[in-house]
């Protein structure tokens, strides 16, 4: 039997079944009788001590053999702490006499509710964590024990439900072949710790805990998203011999990670970055030292996983943290990119039929003033300790530049008047949205530089939103028309002489990157995983060759005509 699910972390592995199914206890609705209210509350304060003190071991366990990866645990213990959550839970047990556990389960079920309808992945992944905590409280509150993946004793391929953080914390790598699971996608939890420990991961296979046993052999393609049950002995020598080639692969391809990014015929290509967040000790530090720039620092993240703003000081030391680590390189600064696309709790935010196509990015920045400024005069105060360039998100008109602009200029002037230092910047826009890309030759005249956002852009082009499984076929990167407004983009800037970067997925793709040189890009930012690779893939590039593919794409009539070029030329 075969089964199919989304590839999350390529790789080969063939091995047996491990069923890994982690459950707590779900309670019945339960009211408990006048004069117990105190007792349950007193033990809801006292397990909530105990998973603080669990989720604290873990961290520093974490902070030893995964720095990167112990801010996980952070982010559960403030979840624990949640101000919001502990007032609701005690009222729920003192004024209408809940159950101490029943009133756990149900006020972070609320919680999980709104999560899991936003449309953005990356906060609905945020669910995990709220559902891994009450998991915790709920197991200490019924006595039970919790050892995660820590009893593994030969290597496995995992197959679960789900996985959250805490069954993966102290995960032993060399006893995961492969990791399985019904859900999940490329920016959950499970999917960022299959591509940091490079382990092959299937996501997303409906029925999967249905189809296999415990001890079961299987056959794991995670590149292409393929599960072989029972696989026969010519497919396991098959995967067995590609697992290997892969791998060697694989170290070939870290040979190019800390060289400059040059075409076979010398052409330099500049690598940026795309991040949520940084550290001394995480994957992103490490990779500015062979990057030439942070092509898009993802802000929002700071709004996240708390229970209010965050203060200017806040911002103005996390911005001046990541200036200082990247020195003279530029830092591309995205402006406040949240909306009715991505709720964030307590700015209580209105649900819109269409959020894509509502109060988003720069629209909400327009509607919400004081943060906006508030945002503007931390990234400006920071700027006097590195290279900043200031994007504006979700541009759609050269009207909303000049309004952006002339708020920026007030927040300059306001800062001169309290005699508050900060350096010079830049200042430029996101090209995603196809009426600013169509007269990028009016707002290259407004701005200092742009990236392109090829993720929304080609949704927007494709009128396809690409949260959306039912219209999946309908959103293609590879559609003429995204290439050909691609060149016209390019073009403009280049007339110009101005900086034009592309920060989305389309820059990873190996069939697209010699189209995109092709067609003129000269800087391409991605995740730190993805830069070893298409280092490699660009090196093996001839730009002329590029440019002559690059014009045959621009004449192709169809998606399915482009990526089968591509694919016969790459």
């Amino acid at each position: 039997m075969t089964l199919t699910g989304k590839s999350a972390a390529p790789g080969i592995a063939v091995g047996s079944i491990y069923i890994y199914s982690e459950k707590f206890i779900i309670p019945s609705e339960t009211f408990i009788p006048s004069g117990q209210e105190q007792s349950h509350l007193d033990r809801y304060l006292l397990i909530k001590k105990q998973v603080l003190e669990e989720l604290e071991v873990i961290r520093l366990y974490m902070e030893k053999v995964d720095p990167a990866k112990a801010s996980i645990f952070d982010a559960q213990k403030e979840i624990v702490d949640d101000i919001i959550i502990n007032e609701e839970i005690p009222s729920k047990i003192l004024k209408d006499r809940w159950s101490g556990d029943w009133a756990i389960y149900q006020v972070y079920e609320t919680v999980l509710s709104v999560l899991r309808k936003t449309p953005d992945p990356l906060i609905a992944e945020r669910a995990a964590d709220f559902d891994d905590v009450r998991a915790h409280l709920l197991r200490s509150w019924y006595g039970q024990n919790h050892e995660g993946l820590t009893s593994l004793k030969e290597p496995v391929i995992i197959a679960a439900h789900d996985l959250k953080p805490s069954d993966t914390a102290c995960l032993d790598k060399e006893k995961v072949l492969a990791i399985l699971t019904e859900v999940g996608g490329e920016t959950c939890h499970t999917a960022i710790i299959a591509k940091g420990y490079g382990i092959p991961a299937v996501l997303g296979i409906d029925g999967l805990l249905n189809f296999v046993k415990k001890g079961q052999h299987a056959a794991v393609n995670a590149g292409d998203g393929i599960v072989i049950l029972d696989p026969e002995d010519d497919i396991v020598t098959d995967y067995v011999k590609k697992s290997g080639a892969l791998r060697k692969d694989r170290e070939n391809a870290e040979i190019y990670r800390k060289k400059e990014g040059r075409t076979s015929c010398g052409v330099k290509i500049d690598i940026g970055l795309n991040i949520s967040a940084i550290s001394e000790s995480n994957e992103e530090l490490k990779a500015q030292s062979f990057t030439d720039y942070l092509g898009l620092l993802r802000t929002e993240f700071l709004f996240m996983g708390r229970n209010s703003l965050p203060s200017e000081e806040d911002q103005f030391a996390y911005y001046r943290e990541v200036l200082e680590c990247f020195g003279e390189k530029p830092v591309i600064l995205r402006i406040l990119d949240i909306g009715a696309d991505k709720q964030i709790p307590y700015m209580n935010l209105k649900r819109e039929e269409n959020p894509f196509l509502g109060i988003r990015g720069i629209r909400f920045c327009f509607n919400n003033i004081n943060i906006f400024k508030t945002q503007l005069r931390a990234a400006l105060r920071a700027s006097s300790y590195g290279n900043l360039w200031l994007m504006l998100p979700m541009v759609s008109s050269i009207e909303e530049i000049l309004k952006a602009k002339k708020i920026i200029s007030e927040v300059k002037e306001d800062l001169k008047k309290e005699y508050v230092q900060f350096g010079g910047f830049k200042i430029g826009i996101m090209i995603e949205v196809p009426s600013i890309a169509l007269i990028a030759d009016l707002a290259v005249k407004e701005v200092d530089f742009a990236s392109i956002g090829s993720n929304d852009l080609c949704q927007y082009i494709c009128a396809a939103d690409r949260m959306n499984n039912a219209v999946e076929g309908y959103y293609n990167k590879y559609h003429p028309a995204v290439f050909r407004l691609l060149k016209q983009i390019i073009l403009s800037f280049d007339e110009a002489g101005k900086p034009l970067s592309l920060c989305g997925e389309l820059g990873n793709d190996q069939l697209a990157l010699p189209a995109l040189i092709g067609l003129g890009l000269r800087k391409l930012s991605m995740g730190a995983a993805s830069v070893a690779d298409v280092k490699r893939k660009i090196a093996s590039i001839d730009v002329e060759q590029a440019e002559l593919l690059a014009d045959k794409v621009l004449k192709l009539t169809t998606a399915d005509e482009v990526k089968k070029y591509l694919t016969d030329n790459k």
